[in-house]
């Protein structure tokens, strides 16, 4: 029996000391994969390097010239394309039309997009159905938005065709070319095709809400304006955050909108800062200017990158 016993634990005992030389012929040494992380992101630091980096440095020296995109000589001018940016009324009206239509749709399609992901995560019947009829126009393209309500838009289009059929028609105008109007007009055309983005963000937080919070604050007698305001609305922060850092360098890059309606017309009511570099460097040949011009924009873009991985970094801790 003793001699049994001994074979028994020596058997049960040798794969047990097998195993540490086993899991060390796995084991990559930590330098080996490092190596291999590099190798994967390579050639993602290259495109980024090559194609981003260089190009906005090139820019950069553009700025610096007189230059009409043609000529093989550059004039160096110094920073005199930044300090003629002050004189320059189409630029200021420009910056000034991206500022409030930039504020305008961040306040309208977060408002909406939240709506709608409140209504449809209490509405049981066509929750579904309401889901892909929000998110549909996110996925047209902008060239076709902008053809369709040049149409509907119109001053004999189908909007003042249909109020005048309801009595309303002392409403109708020709939306996008009256100066009043066009800028409105344009804001209402885009919170209508991305507020399906801000809905489909907060519905996906709002589904992260712990049940078991919402019960306790039923427990506890909260009525559904209650339970909004303090335990759901609190804990959106991180996406209201997000969103309003996403739609604000959007507004940064409008363009194929502006030129496809209203061309930055009438007058300089629609005037954009992406619209004013293209003129600029495409139409009047001042690619030096034109390129100073996409140097502010680029600096207003980053500041609102840089704010964007910060809040990042806030909602993973």
């Amino acid at each position: 029996m003793p001699v049994t016993e001994t074979r028994r634990e020596h058997e049960t005992a040798a794969p047990a000391r097998a195993r540490p030389a086993g899991r060390a012929r796995t084991t990559w040494p930590r330098h080996r994969a490092r190596a291999a992380a590099l190798l994967w992101v390579l050639p993602a630091v290259i495109l980024v390097a090559g194609v981003v980096h260089v190009g906005i440095a090139y820019n950069a020296a553009v700025g610096t010239t007189e230059w009409n995109g043609i000529s093989p000589t550059r004039l160096p001018v110094g920073f005199d394309n930044y300090v003629a940016m002050a004189r320059d009324d189409v630029f200021l009206a420009a910056l000034r039309n991206t500022a409030v239509y930039g504020v305008a749709i961040i306040v309208l399609q977060l408002s909406l997009g939240l709506g709608l992901a409140v209504l449809v995560r209490t509405q049981t019947r066509g929750r579904h159905l309401l889901r892909v009829l929000v998110f549909v126009p996110v996925v047209l393209s902008p060239a076709i938005i902008a053809t369709s309500a040049r149409h509907v838009l119109d001053h004999d289009g189908a909007l003042n065709a249909a109020l005048d059929a309801i009595g309303l028609g002392s409403l109708a105008q020709p939306w996008l070319a009256n100066p009043t109007t066009a800028l409105a007009t344009l804001v209402a055309i885009t919170v209508w095709q991305y507020t399906g983005y801000s809905f489909v963000i907060y519905d996906a937080a709002i589904a992260q809400v712990d049940e078991a919070t919402l019960e306790a604050a039923q427990i506890d007698g909260a009525g559904n304006a209650r339970m909004f305001t303090a335990v759901i609305l609190p804990s959106l922060r991180g996406s209201h955050l997000v969103l309003i850092v996403l739609t604000a360098i959007n507004a940064l890059k409008t363009f194929d909108l502006v030129i496809l309606t209203t061309g930055g017309g009438p007058g300089m009511s629609t005037e954009m800062l992406t619209l004013h570099v293209y003129e600029q460097t495409i139409v009047r040949f001042h690619a030096g200017y034109g390129a100073a011009l996409s140097m502010v924009l680029v600096i207003i873009a980053l500041v609102f990158a840089v704010l964007q991985v910060r809040l990042s970094h806030v909602r993973e801790a």
